[in-house]
């Protein structure tokens, strides 16, 4: 069974992270590329205090996410090279969170 995502234009998934970062130390690197909307990264369940070593990025805009792609890749944030790439998503969850907005 083949799976069908679509391809985020302003939500980055942003791996490789050191397990101290948070989604503030997120939003600070990457805001210098345009509006962050959102800025997380995923905690270990068992330990709080420690990252899964991902997050995930969104923009206001298409443009700032390109541009914040590009020169984030591969680049250097406490100590460790990070990887950056545009999020997959699932199609039916992202009609679902569209659809749930609208309601509030």
């Amino acid at each position: 069974m083949t799976e069908n995502f679509v391809i985020s234009q302003t939500k980055l998934f942003v791996w490789g992270l050191d397990w101290s970062i948070r989604g503030k130390d997120l939003n600070e690197e990457f805001s210098k590329f345009g509006e962050v909307v959102f800025a997380r990264v995923n905690l270990d369940r068992e330990n709080k205090n420690r990252s899964k070593g991902f997050g995930f990025v969104v923009f206001a805009n298409p443009e700032d996410a390109v541009k914040a792609q590009t020169e984030m890749n591969g680049k250097e944030v406490k100590g460790r090279a990070i990887r950056v790439d545009f999020a997959r998503e699932n199609p039916d969850r992202v009609q679902n969170q569209e659809s749930s907005e609208i309601a509030e």
